[in-house]
């Protein structure tokens, strides 16, 4: 059976390994558009390779995948993050836990699972082309009567290529138009994909002359949403990033490019407390500290220069005695401190580390094997569904997981043949 995997990143990699474990006689071979494998890979987690995560944080499968969530549950009871931990361990790879959850190489150092997995395809002989960009798709019948793919190429100077089975597994694309190699295969089985996982800017507002501030325990949302999430914020010269935005800009994806990347952005520099909680911590540091000037004494977690910005906007002057704070004063901090807003006016990619919101329709496709529901033989994984996830690891566990089912289920395609 000839396998030809469209995409050489996380996802296509992974199956094309798998699929040869588990049917040792198949002929794979995978098309990368680039010039290199796993590229992507190479650069996650600032060139670290965040290659998954612990889970230990995440309340609910939803949580880390904002699209996707419903079928990740179901596919990470067949491969979860513990498989992925295992599957590399195996291979040698030793690997660590963050505080924060996310799992990386020992070595801190991407290459080394690039190495490992383009090492892995060729002891398999699995064959690699690079620099080879798919043109289109299409369903065609051999001399011999036998149903086939045909894969046409933008080059034409490159022949087409003649498979039994298809993977898609293209990653995240940029526009609706990067999927028309489907569209003699497939119609109106895509979401339109937009962007994902960016910082949010904030132009011409005093708060980014804070850059480089960062609050370790925060919660964002988007005003008028109920999106919301929280974690560390870091204020740039553009305006915000850090964890808590990049969450919250996967959970408001597809809003947010609805309305142009303008929003207003809530800001509670407290984490998690509400406004008593807020005034009854005023007014206990009023207590303890009567004759100190306010913007000497302020809560352990905010700095100096932020809480001078806070004390700004909130009209309160930095040379008030905390005993000479009244309760309109408390009210307007307390206001600052857990609603503070902003106008966010566009957005910023997140480094290298590009995510789209979008892909091929879950709908579309079995849930047990990641095949077309409607073309029997052609199959999806990683960021080509419309599938991602908030960072942390979690983007290269659905690439993980996809890539496996997916292996399996041509593994199962192949054995009913």
């Amino acid at each position: 059976m000839k396998i030809a995997i469209i995409g050489a990143g996380a996802a296509g990699c992974f199956a094309a390994i798998n699929i040869k474990r588990m049917v040792g006689d198949a002929d794979i071979t995978v098309f990368e558009s680039g010039k290199k494998p796993l590229a992507k890979v190479a650069i996650t987690g600032g060139g670290r390779c965040n290659i998954t995560n612990s889970f230990r944080g995440i309340r609910s499968v939803d949580e880390a995948y904002p699209r996707g969530g419903r079928l990740m549950k179901r596919l990470l009871r067949e491969f979860s993050h513990e498989d992925a931990y295992n599957w590399f361990e195996a291979e040698g790879i030793k690997l660590m836990t963050q505080e924060d959850e996310c799992v990386f190489p020992a070595s801190q150092d991407a290459m080394e699972i690039v190495d490992t997995m383009t090492r892995l395809m060729r002891r398999n002989g699995i064959i690699l082309k690079t620099g080879h960009r798919v043109q289109e798709i299409e369903k065609t019948v051999s001399d011999s009567g036998k149903n086939m793919f045909r894969i046409v190429f933008t080059d034409k100077d490159i022949a087409p290529h003649h498979a039994d089975i298809v993977l898609v597994a293209t990653g995240g694309c940029a526009k609706e138009s990067d999927y028309e190699m489907l569209d003699t295969l497939t119609s109106g089985e895509t979401v339109a994909p937009v962007p994902s996982l960016f910082s949010f800017c904030l132009p011409g507002q005093k708060i980014t002359e804070l850059m480089g501030t960062v609050i370790e325990n925060t919660t964002v949302g988007i005003a008028g949403t109920k999106h919301k999430a929280t974690g560390a914020l870091l204020i740039t010269h553009w305006g915000v990033s850090g964890p808590a935005i990049l969450k919250l800009s996967s959970y408001a994806a597809r809003m947010l490019h609805e309305n142009g990347y303008k929003a207003k952005l809530h800001i509670n520099w407290l984490g998690d407390m509400n406004e008593s909680e807020t005034i009854e911590m005023l007014h206990e540091t009023a207590i303890k500290n009567p004759q100190k000037h306010i913007a000497n004494v302020y809560p352990v977690t905010l700095n100096s220069r932020l809480w001078e910005h806070l004390l700004e906007r909130g009209g309160i002057k930095a040379g008030t005695r905390w005993a000479e704070a009244g309760r309109k004063s408390f009210n307007r901090l307390t206001n600052i401190l857990i609603n503070d807003t902003y106008e966010i006016d566009g957005k910023n990619r997140f480094k290298e580390e590009f995510v789209t919101c979008g892909g091929v329709s879950l709908a579309s496709v079995d849930a047990r094997t990641l095949e077309s529901k409607t073309v029997h033989g052609l199959f999806f994984a990683g960021e080509a569904l419309d599938i991602d996830a908030i960072t942390g690891g979690f983007n290269l566990q659905a690439a993980w997981t996809t890539g496996y089912i997916a292996a399996k289920g041509i593994a199962s395609h192949i054995s009913q043949k």
